[in-house]
C-alpha cells in the first residue's frame, strides 16, 4: 500500500468543496462563537450628527476670547434640543448629547467655573475639541464585518449598534464520534478481564469537537464485528455531517472500518499518509457528508483529529483555521525518528517575545502515550525531508490554543 506525502493530504482537505452550506439566523447574543454567513454593512453613519464626547459646555469657538459666557439652557443626552448657541452664550451639554446648532466646540466642565447663570473660562481648548464628527465610528455603506468572521464580543457590540437582532450564521457541523474495539470499556463500566482497557478516544474527540466549534454526537464504543460497525457508521452518517471513528483502519484481521466505509458507498478521498503518529488515516465523503477514520492509539487519534477533523469542521463554516504555526527555538536537541512528517508533543514557553521548546517529561515510545499532551503543550512540526535538530535551531510549532 502506497502512503501519500502529508502535504498532499492536507492540500486535498483544503481543496474539498461543500455543495450546500447550512445557515440559520440566531438571536444576536446566541450567535457568539458562530461564523457569520453574511457581510455586515453599515446602513447609517455613526454618529449621524456631531455629538459631545464628554460633559461640558457647547460653545462657538470664536466666543472663547470673551472669557465669560451666559448659560442658555441644558442639553441632556437623548433630548431633542431646539435652542441654538448664539453669540456670547453656551449650552450645558452631556456625554452623548447632540451638539446644539451654532456650537463647534465642547469646553469641559473642569475648564470653567460657574458664577450664577454664567461660566468663566479658566483654560481654553482648540476648535472642535471633544466633538465627535459625523461617521467617526463608521460611515454609511462601509463593510464593517466580513462574511466568514467568527463572532466575538466586539462583533456583538457593533451589530447591536446597527440594530441587527438576528444575524445569519453558518450552522456548526454535527460530528458523530464512535470508537471501535471489543477491548474498550466505557466510563463506569466494570472491567472483567485484564485485556480490557478504558476508552479515552471518544471522550477526547468530543472535547476537541467542542473546543473547535463543532457539535459533538457521542456514540460510544462499538464491538469489533462488521455488522455492528456497519450499522453504527450508517446510522451516524444519517444523523451527522462528519463521522469520526477510531480504530479499524489498519491492516489487522479485525480492522473492519475501512471496508465498511467503502461498502456504504462513500468515495475514498485518501487512505494512508506518511505522518507520525497516525499514518493509517482514511478520509471519505458521501455527498456533503464526511467520514474520517482515525487510528486507535490515543495520542495518534488526538493528533490526527487536530490535523484533519478541525480543518473540516471549519470548512463547513467557511471559517479561518483555529490552529496556527509559529517559529520557536530549541532548548534541547530533537532526534528525528522517522522519514515522515512528525508531530511531536513538546513544552512551549514565551520569553521576551520569542517561543522556546523543550521536551521535559515527554516520553519516547508508542503512539499511545496520551499523557504527553499534558502541560503547556504544543506540537513540534517536522517534514519528512527534515533531519535531527540541535540546541538553538529554529523549528515550526503548531499552537493548540
Amino acid at each position: 500500500m502506497a502512503f501519500m506525502h502529508f502535504d498532499e493530504s492536507i492540500q486535498m482537505i483544503q481543496d474539498l468543496e461543500i455543495t450546500n452550506y447550512k445557515t440559520k439566523k440566531l438571536y444576536l447574543v446566541d450567535a457568539l462563537g458562530y461564523v457569520l454567513a453574511e457581510d455586515i454593512i453599515a446602513d447609517h453613519n455613526s454618529p449621524e450628527f456631531p455629538t459631545s464626547a464628554m460633559d461640558g459646555y457647547a460653545i462657538n469657538h470664536e466666543d472663547m476670547t470673551l472669557g465669560r459666557l451666559k448659560v442658555g439652557s441644558i442639553n441632556p443626552a437623548g433630548s431633542a434640543l431646539i435652542e441654538k448657541v448664539i453669540g456670547g452664550t453656551c449650552i450645558k451639554t452631556f456625554t452623548g448629547s447632540l451638539m446644539p446648532h451654532g456650537a463647534d466646540t465642547l469646553i469641559p466642565i473642569e475648564n470653567v467655573e460657574v458664577e450664577g447663570d454664567e461660566i468663566v473660562i479658566k483654560e481654553e481648548v482648540p476648535q472642535g475639541f471633544s466633538v465627535r464628527e459625523v461617521g467617526e465610528n463608521y460611515a454609511k455603506g462601509k463593510l464593517l464585518i466580513p462574511k466568514g468572521t467568527k463572532i466575538d464580543f466586539p462583533q456583538i457590540g457593533v451589530m447591536a449598534s446597527l440594530n441587527i437582532v438576528t444575524p445569519l450564521v453558518y450552522e456548526k457541523p454535527t460530528v458523530a464520534i464512535l470508537s471501535t474495539g471489543s477491548e474498550l470499556l466505557e466510563l463506569g463500566e466494570t472491567q472483567t478481564n485484564d485485556a480490557q482497557i478504558r476508552s479515552s478516544n471518544n471522550y477526547i474527540l468530543e472535547a476537541i469537537v467542542k473546543k473547535y466549534d463543532g457539535l459533538p454526537m457521542q456514540l460510544g464504543c462499538i464491538k469489533d464485528d462488521k455488522a455492528s460497525i456497519t450499522k453504527a457508521v450508517s446510522d451516524a452518517l444519517e444523523k451527522s455531517d462528519i463521522v469520526v471513528t477510531t480504530g479499524g483502519v489498519s491492516v489487522g484481521d479485525f480492522d473492519f472500518v475501512k471496508d465498511v466505509i467503502r461498502e456504504l458507498g462513500c468515495d475514498v478521498i485518501f487512505k494512508g499518509v506518511r505522518v507520525k503518529p497516525g499514518q493509517h488515516i482514511m478520509v471519505a465523503r458521501k455527498g456533503d457528508k464526511f467520514i474520517i477514520g482515525l487510528p486507535g492509539f490515543a495520542y495518534s487519534s488526538t493528533v490526527i483529529a487536530l490535523l484533519y477533523v478541525v480543518p473540516l469542521i471549519e470548512k463547513f463554516q467557511e471559517g479561518k483555521c483555529s490552529l496556527r504555526k509559529v517559529k520557536a527555538k530549541l532548548k534541547e536537541p530533537f532526534v528525528k525518528r522517522a522519514k515522515k512528517a512528525e508531530f511531536t508533543a513538546c513544552n512551549i514557553s514565551l520569553m521576551q517575545g520569542e517561543y522556546y521548546v523543550d521536551f521535559k517529561d515527554k516520553k519516547v515510545g508508542s503512539s499511545a502515550i496520551l499523557t504527553n499532551m499534558l502541560g503547556n503543550v504544543a506540537l513540534l512540526v517536522t517534514s519528512e525531508e527534515d533531519t535531527s535538530k540541535t540546541v538553538g535551531d529554529e523549528v515550526s510549532v503548531l499552537l493548540l490554543d
